[in-house]
């Protein structure tokens, strides 16, 4: 990812996926940014790549529990 504040702020990002919704990784990204300076690349790639797997899993998830 990189060494630089982009990825600090995508780190930031990821930490808001994991508790539990994009939603959360925009707020965790704002609180950094508006603390230290703006990223515009976290707040393309997160949502994006946020959105993708979430529709992935969620593909998933329905097909296995129709299934069953």
């Amino acid at each position: 990812m990189g060494r630089d504040y982009e990825a600090a702020v995508i780190s930031s990002g990821f930490g808001g996926i994991t508790l539990g919704s994009t939603a959360t990784a925009i707020v965790n990204m704002t609180a950094v940014t508006q603390q230290h300076g703006a990223a515009h690349k976290a707040f393309i790639i997160v949502p994006l790549v946020c959105g993708f797997f979430i529709d992935i899993a969620n593909a998933l998830i329905i097909n296995t529990f129709i299934t069953f």
